[in-house]
């Protein structure tokens, strides 16, 4: 992803009256009452609904499919299987595109547990269900591997027989891909150090956890012609992506998006769209999916799971010397693992003269992963920050003063490659070593962790319109779905610039016939990206408000300025106006020259990554093993937060759902490679009794690519947990925890071998 650039409109300081305020969020009301509509609250006259039939094995050979027991029940009206997911051109000729639609109905091979091989639309579930029991398929069992060191090895089943690192040279595998950044001379770095720490680790995968599950609607009428609706992070990737897989125009589709009951990351692809789609083709009639629970963890992306070791060596002054990573991600059965942005995070927080990160990018019988969040950084963060903390305590070194000597700061070269520009890493561990958090005592069994944490950010596409109402109001359309309160962000923008009240403007998200392009809401660009094109397309509205001001005035355009919500004489030699005010002038649109919009269209760029600081405090049973972390602070840089209440959200929830995916949450298999807790019985996600108050800290260092000072902040609150609660874990159980999550048979393990690993040496 690119670091900051110069974008022509850059930080521009200034007093705001409506940016940084709290305002009642503008889509609060709809979802406490339920009149919001989330992806299954849609319906359509004559509506089917579909099912899908997923493989009860990790691996096998599909040698026949047969649908006809299925297609001669009663009310079902349509089955598809691979033979309806022709490989058109477009998918020939990108690999990715032609994972996607394996992922969506497999082919030859199923590939993991709950792989997709069938799909029926029936005119209702309990028929649609019955069908699937009807559908018989032969399979033939392959040995299968779920684990990401164990599918390097030279006898680990292969997945793929055209897929490889060694691909080019004649040899399948399971590597699909090999990462390397880094720069300077590690050996020598290493060979200055006065000492050395190296470890090895283990996480788990974990799932986003959003509480909706994935589910749409699609109606294509005989002419090929359709609308889908759909809860997901990015309807115009929707569209794309099913009509490229299903050979359709673009034009031919129209995907609105709903509101959205959680992502994460996990709703920037396709799962069930294309299918409800080519049913819905091939019945000719609506047809509604709606996963269940079951499926949601069994056929859809969790993040990767990762093997990783880290080294770093310093001097005794604590100037790191070298660092070193070799990190191996698992990405479920096809290539994409996030390795590359775990290789580059790993050490982005530190100002390094020699530093590496290798990485593999494994395939696995498991599900295709999708993002959770900073997807790869929390994995790296983890097993980075564990060894920096274990390195400043062989120094004997306060662990921020650790960091903060070795951090990476404004105009430092990054340890992936770019030079920073302005950065608030500095900053958020002065904040965190000054709070009362840091400062106070422990009780018996209890540890302090810190950590860092860091993230991208990008702009990328996008457009919005902005139109201006007869009664002074104004209508904000945006490309990017709501997932974490950029409609209420962007309002305030919006009148900030403006010069009107907060509740005169409303947001909505456009469909994709609406607007132009609009990447997906992810990597924490929307407040950014859509934050950048509300507030130049609120600057065209003010310079065509101000145009009719001049028009009605009777002067030139430029004898004109907006100022306090109103359009205003720019000088004495410009006449003796009253002011027109946003409100005046809406109302006489239509007499002069109709209507008052303004429209921006961009690939933005000059995100500005973010950095943050996690405090946390922990306390371990040693006789069960169970950790209970008391107290957690996240100190974060916001560059400018539009709208406090929801950046602390952020930061809370990253924090929270690091707290589940260090201590409990992790795909459980069987020897057979079937998932065994696909639920969130026994799935188990934090709960408000299982969390103290998150306290937070919103540091404010401007983003000089942004004319506010915005920086995403979404993604970076969730990387440096893990590592956090592990330093502070192993601070009190007095051995090094290596292996997430941390979960009570897992400590309990750990400090028996611990106990006795002592007595031996005595």
């Amino acid at each position: 992803m690119p670091l900051e650039t110069d974008f022509p409109q850059g930080y521009e300081k200034r007093d705001f009256r409506v940016v940084g305020k709290r305002p009642v969020r503008p889509d609060g009301i709809d979802k406490v009452t339920g009149r919001a509509r989330f992806g299954a609250d849609t319906v359509a006259p004559g509506m089917l609904h579909g099912a899908i039939l997923r493989s009860p094995h990790a691996h096998a050979r599909i040698k026949s499919i047969d649908t006809a027991k299925a297609e001669a029940l009663e009310g079902v009206k349509a089955v598809v299987t691979r033979d309806d997911f022709p490989i058109h051109d477009a998918v020939k000729e990108d690999r990715g595109l032609l994972d996607i639609l394996v992922n969506c109905m497999a082919r030859e091979k199923a590939l993991y547990d709950g792989h997709a091989v069938a799909a029926v639309a029936a005119t209702d579930k309990i028929t649609a269900r019955k069908a699937l029991k009807l559908i018989e398929v032969e399979y033939e069992v392959l040995g299968h591997v779920i684990d990401e060191d164990l599918a390097m090895a030279p006898d680990a089943p292969i997945l793929h027989d055209d897929l490889g690192y060694d691909y080019g040279k004649g040899k399948p595998s399971n590597v699909a891909g090999r990462t390397e950044i880094g720069h300077g001379d590690v050996d020598a770095g290493f060979a200055a150090a006065d000492r050395v720490v190296e470890r090895s680790f283990k996480t788990g995968a974990a799932h986003q956890g959003y509480i909706e599950p994935h589910a749409c609607l699609a109606n294509i009428g005989a002419d090929g012609r359709g609308e889908l609706w759909c809860c997901t992070q990015g309807h115009f990737m929707v569209r794309d992506t099913v009509t490229q897989l299903l050979g359709m125009d673009v034009s031919n589709l129209r995907v609105t998006a709903s509101e959205i009951g959680g992502g994460f990351g996990g709703k920037t692809a396709v799962f069930i769209e294309p299918v409800a789609v080519a049913l819905s083709r091939k019945a000719g009639k609506p047809v509604k999916i709606v996963m269940d629970r079951h499926e949601v963890f069994r056929a859809t992306g969790p993040t990767a799971s990762a093997s990783l070791w880290v080294k770093v060596g310093a001097k005794a002054d604590g100037t790191i010397t070298a660092a070193d990573a070799l990190l191996k991600y698992q990405g479920g059965a096809f290539q994409g693992s996030p390795v590359d942005m775990g290789a580059m995070a790993a050490f982005a927080c530190y100002n390094l003269e020699n530093v590496r990160a290798v990485g593999y990018d494994i395939v696995t019988n498991r599900p295709k992963q999708a993002a959770y969040r900073a997807p790869g950084a929390p994995m790296a963060a983890f097993a980075v920050e564990s060894v920096m903390t274990e390195l400043a305590d062989a120094l004997g070194i306060d662990p921020i003063d650790f960091r903060l000597k070795n951090a990476a700061r404004d105009h430092s070269k990054s340890s992936y490659g770019p030079t920073y520009n302005e950065i608030g890493l500095v900053e958020t561990l002065e904040a965190a070593k000054a709070t009362e958090h840091y400062n106070s005592p422990l009780g018996p069994n209890q540890g302090r962790g810190v950590a860092c944490g860091f993230w991208f950010n990008f702009g990328g596409q996008t457009a919005v319109t902005l139109n201006v109402n007869l009664d002074g109001t104004a209508a904000l359309s945006v490309g990017t779905p709501d997932i974490g309160g950029s409609r209420a962000s962007m309002c305030a923008m919006a009148a900030e610039e403006l010069g009107i009240d907060y509740d005169d403007i409303y947001a909505i998200i456009g469909d994709t016939a609406s607007l132009g392009y609009n990447d997906v809401t992810d990597g924490s660009r929307a407040t950014f990206a859509s934050g950048l094109a509300t507030i130049q397309a609120a600057r065209q509205v003010k310079e065509r408000m101000c145009a009719r001001a001049a028009r009605i005035w009777g002067i030139p355009e430029d004898a004109v300025k907006w100022e306090g919500g109103a359009a205003v004489p720019s000088g004495p030699n410009a006449g003796d106006h009253a002011p027109l005010s946003f409100r005046d002038i809406a109302k006489m649109a239509g007499e002069t020259g109709g209507p008052i919009a303004g429209h921006h269209e961009i690939s933005a760029e000059g995100a500005g990554p973010s950095f943050a600081t996690h405090i946390v405090d922990a306390e371990i049973d040693r006789e069960t093993g169970r950790i209970d972390v008391k107290r957690y602070t996240v100190v974060q840089d916001a560059g400018k937060a539009v709208h406090p209440a929801y950046v602390e959200g952020q930061f809370q929830g990253g924090a929270v759902q690091g707290i589940g995916w260090a201590l409990n949450e992790e795909y459980i298999y069987s020897d057979k490679g079937v998932l065994e807790n696909a639920g969130f019985l026994d799935y188990r996600v934090p709960v408000a009794s299982d969390l103290p108050m998150i306290e937070t800290v919103i540091v404010e260092k401007p983003n000089p690519g942004h004319p506010y000072g915005v920086r995403g902040v979404g993604e970076t609150s969730i990387v440096p947990p893990m590592g956090a609660i592990a330093n502070a874990v192993s601070a009190a159980a007095k051995v090094r925890a290596t292996e997430i999550p941390m979960s009570p048979p897992r400590m309990l393990k750990l400090l028996r071998e611990n106990e006795s690993a002592a007595k031996a040496a005595e």
